[in-house]
């Protein structure tokens, strides 16, 4: 890299928020990302400023790499990366044609251990689903998937996406599928939990089409416990309505705010493939169509497994906050390679959104577009001295709860900033 200038300097920068994550970027040491995957840069670039570039993209919402264009002359965004200038939009672009899958699973793997000593990911349920980003145009290499949001088939990039059900962050993503891959990709997701984490995942949720029956009694023979839904056949259909009133009960969620909270329920014993599993057929739960469930889970009561399923849902939410916040519907090339890797960021991205969100009283829940709005989109006065960098945020609604969050009590020494402190503070300058 040519000499990054760190002389005495003081500038505004749009960008204040930005700063917010570094302490937990400093103390992850989140350059282990780019050792593990060996990932690629240049004299110019270093391979860790241009992930912390590429990185920034995701953390500040820019929807497609060609809109950073109007922010390149911030100084706050070059000195987030520890660069003199932000890349141009060709640079960026280019970056991830030099990734393939192998060093996006390596950066995956890498962040669980980065994160291992936090409580990001607890472990003890998933939901899965498959997401297709639409893509606009004809182009041989994209295949034509279902896009749920436009209820159609249309050429798109299927991706895979885990997420932690306890903390509702993204943990692992694959967007190098093709056809035919589908059914298998939940026990790669498996095999990843297993390298990462020495134990296979604890319980998976998710709908009918992520794998086949065959997939399911193999996760039963491998005694992962799962809930997942049967599809609404023409048969199970007549079943259900040719059921007695006699034969259903009902039973109430405990879920306070669920407005569907007593619905009635029937349940029997089923043989798929020869092995044995529980199915519910479910009524009242807010759907016009009957809910059809399948677990192996035997003995967990019929509220709990109701209760668990209908927490699905986060995963859904989850999706909808990656598409508005994230963009992962702005996709970044036709070839699901590049894609692999902006997902790759998008699970990071959302882990490091997660750690605000536990740090930032009240906002335990809350998704990443609200903690963007009320406590990252915020300007700030830099002031680069021989001692330190000090951020000065702007006063504004929110800046107690930053306040609060004890990150403006300790400076933190930036190893990208050659060992420079980072000290977060207030501004203090005239009120009018």
């Amino acid at each position: 890299m040519r000499n990054f200038l760190l002389e005495p300097r003081k500038f505004t920068t749009r960008c204040g928020g930005l700063f917010l994550f570094i302490p937990d970027l400093v103390r992850l040491d989140a350059e282990k990302l780019v050792l593990s995957a060996s990932l690629p840069g240049s004299k110019m670039i270093p391979a860790g400023h241009a992930l912390r570039c590429c990185l920034a993209l995701k953390l500040w919402s820019i929807e497609r790499k060609s809109h950073v264009m109007p922010m390149v002359a911030d100084e706050g965004l070059a000195l987030f990366a520890g660069l003199n200038a932000f890349p141009k939009k060709s640079y960026l672009s280019e970056y991830s044609c030099r990734i393939h899958h192998n060093k996006t699973l390596k950066i995956l793997a890498a962040w669980h251990e980065l994160v291992s000593g936090t409580k990001l990911f607890p472990g003890e349920s998933f939901n899965l689903d498959f997401h297709s980003v639409p893509y606009y145009g004809e182009h041989p290499n994209v295949e034509r998937h279902f896009v749920s949001a436009r209820s159609r088939r249309q050429p798109s990039v299927l991706v895979f996406l885990a997420q932690d059900a306890g903390t509702h962050a993204f943990c692992y993503s694959n967007a190098d599928l093709r056809k035919g891959e589908e059914a298998e990709e939940i026990f790669q997701f498996i095999a990843f939990w297993k390298r990462t984490h020495g134990k296979l995942p604890q319980h998976l949720v998710f709908d009918s089409k992520l794998t086949t029956h065959p997939g399911l009694a193999r996760l039963d023979k491998m005694g992962i416990p799962f809930i997942t839904l049967r599809r609404r056949v023409p048969k199970l259909l007549k079943e259900i309505v040719l059921l007695p009133r006699s034969a259903w009960r009902r039973i109430e969620l405990d879920v306070p705010t669920r407005k569907y909270r007593t619905p009635r329920v029937y349940e029997q014993k089923v043989s798929l493939l020869g092995r044995t599993f529980r199915q519910l057929y479910v009524l009242d739960l807010g759907h016009d169509e009957p809910t059809i469930l399948l677990t192996n889970q035997h003995s967990a009561t019929t509220k709990a497994l109701l209760t668990r399923y209908a927490q699905r849902m986060l995963i859904e939410n989850a999706l909808s906050d990656a598409v508005r916040f994230f963009h992962i519907d702005a996709l970044s090339s036709e070839e699901g390679l590049k894609v692999d890797f902006d997902m790759a960021l998008l699970v990071v991205a959302s882990g490091l959104y997660r750690l605000i969100a536990q740090r930032m009283r009240g906002y335990g829940d809350a998704q990443a577009r609200q903690i963007f709005r009320d406590l990252i989109d915020m300007p700030a006065d830099v002031i680069v001295t021989e001692q330190e960098v000090a951020v000065s945020f702007h006063r504004r609604t929110h800046l107690p709860i930053i306040l609060a969050s004890g990150l403006t009590e300790q400076p933190v020494a930036v190893p990208w900033w050659n060992g420079l402190p980072l000290r977060l503070t207030t501004y203090n300058g005239p009120t009018n």
